[in-house]
């Protein structure tokens, strides 16, 4: 996300606690803005629209299309971000914009494939063994694919550094389904968890319109070299593992705990834990300032090294760059130390406050039981995916891959076997996979530092690779000149 360490550098600079604030609050724009906009509106729909009348049943089917639609939605788009990623940041720095758009549609294409893979057969399913109605069926549906272009579209946005945008789509999108729920029950008088769902779906869709609009305003002219985008999936597979992985990780323990006594069925459809996904959205929430925290340090202060160590590479003397590649890697492991510093003390701090007063708001009993250990796990998770950002940087997908199918793996496998433990120690296997990834990813960057030389100055070639027929191994042949023929006669 480089580019909003300038921005951040001119407000933390002026040095006043009302600017250190607002710096703090831009941080939060750019980082997890949507997802809080998003979880606003439903909570405020909820409260003035008297979802807490409803039905036990109705108000699950609710929950439980929601809580599908989003985690689905990043699943799908999880093989396919980074490779999009990668493609359009080395598009935009060889000044290739004409290639930007057949990316779009390319991955577009790809990512809504996989989407209705996934997506029809369920929503068949729903409709076919349970008694939902098939207008709730097919709008669940509809925002589903919604939810998908507004994260698909959100990738090109971040690339373009146009937080804002972002953040402002998010809102207006939001604003409007509250306001369509509003009009939908209080004036035709529709009933409550279908106009919900309706007006979220449009909301989606049209925070989905604005942002692709948005792309295309940005990038007017098509190069039609679409050929090119999937020699990029080819070449950087690696990646579609690693956001895969780390992805499906989020939430492979979830899935070992719908199969529990906790377990939930909804619709003879929907299963689900409801104890453990709210324990496990209370231990997020108390760990997720630790990714405004790494965004604001790493652009106003690592970056900036890096980019001074990138210069010396390509321009400066030996001595520059061993010192650049120095300072560089004692700012990684300052940063480091700092999330996990600052971090520690907000999640101790937001842990006392959740503890004090959750129960009054009715979180108790089992919930605040499994919390705790899920709320290390949380801590644990988002320092690994800072030394993963900081394995991108070198460009070390081995050591990415490496750290994230062993946290995926680990955390699937210690759940299985800490869902037979008492309900304090149900989130170890979210602990124990972090804490592998996150100790993986620190020994993978000591050994970047080590052989950082080898992997700048030593992976080119110097002739091309190619396929073919083997040249002769004769060189060239030797020619005696007549005096050495006449001498040796």
């Amino acid at each position: 996300m480089a580019g909003i360490g300038v921005r951040l550098n001119r407000i933390y600079g002026k040095g006043s606690i009302a600017m250190n604030l607002l710096g703090f609050g831009y941080s939060m724009m750019v980082t997890i803005a949507p997802m809080v906009v998003v979880i606003g509106n439903i909570m405020l729909m909820s409260i003035y629209l008297g979802y807490d009348k409803l039905g036990y049943a109705d108000r699950n089917l609710f929950s439980a299309t929601i809580l599908y639609i989003f985690i689905f939605a990043l699943l799908t788009a999880a093989p396919f971000n980074a490779v999009l990623s990668r493609y359009m940041s080395d598009v935009i720095y060889e000044e290739q914009y004409d290639d930007i758009m057949p990316c779009y549609y390319t991955g577009l294409m790809m990512n809504i494939a996989l989407s209705c893979l996934l997506g029809i057969p369920f929503c068949i399913r729903e409709y076919l063994v349970s008694d939902v109605e098939l207008h709730f069926v097919f709008t669940g549906y509809c925002g589903y694919i919604a939810l998908v272009l507004v994260f698909y579209s959100m990738l090109y946005l971040s690339i373009c550094k146009d937080y804002a945008k972002i953040s402002i789509y998010f809102f207006g999108g939001m604003a409007f389904a509250f306001l369509v729920a509003a009009v939908l029950v209080l004036v035709f008088n529709v009933e409550l968890t279908y106009s919900m769902l309706l007006a979220l779906s449009l909301g989606f869709l049209l925070t989905a319109v604005l942002e692709m609009s948005t792309v295309r305003r940005y990038f007017k002219r098509n190069s039609n070299r679409y050929r090119k985008v999937f020699l990029y999936f080819k070449k950087y597979w690696k990646l579609v593992v690693v956001n895969t992985g780390y992805t499906l990780g989020l939430y492979v323990h979830n899935f070992v705990f719908w199969d529990t006594r906790m377990q939930m069925i909804v619709a003879d459809s929907f299963v689900m834990a409801p104890i453990y996904d709210m324990a496990t959205c209370l231990a997020m929430f108390t760990n997720i300032s630790a990714t405004i925290i790494f965004i604001s340090r790493v652009e106003m202060y690592f970056h900036e090294r890096y980019k001074l160590y990138s210069e010396a590479v390509t321009g400066g003397r030996w001595q520059d760059i061993l010192n650049t590649k120095d300072r560089m890697f004692r700012q990684l492991s300052r940063e480091l130390l700092n999330l996990v510093r600052i971090q520690f003390i907000i999640s101790v701090v937001v842990y006392l406050v959740m503890i004090v007063f959750l129960p009054r708001l009715g979180f108790s009993g089992t919930t605040l039981r499994i919390y705790p250990c899920l709320a290390a796990g949380y801590f644990i998770l988002f320092v690994m995916y800072a030394e993963v950002i900081f394995l991108y940087y070198f460009n070390d997908l081995n050591g990415a891959v490496l750290t994230a199918v062993s946290f995926c793996t680990v955390t699937f496998l210690g759940s299985l076997v800490s869902r037979n433990l008492s309900e304090l120690w149900y989130g170890m296997g979210l602990v124990v996979g972090s804490f592998t990834g996150l100790t993986l990813a620190y020994f993978r960057l000591r050994w970047v530092e080590k052989h950082l030389d080898e992997h700048v100055f030593c992976k080119g070639t110097l002739f091309p690779m190619n396929k073919g027929k083997r040249p002769e191994s004769k060189v060239f042949d030797r020619k005696v000149p007549k005096k050495e023929e006449n001498a040796t006669a």
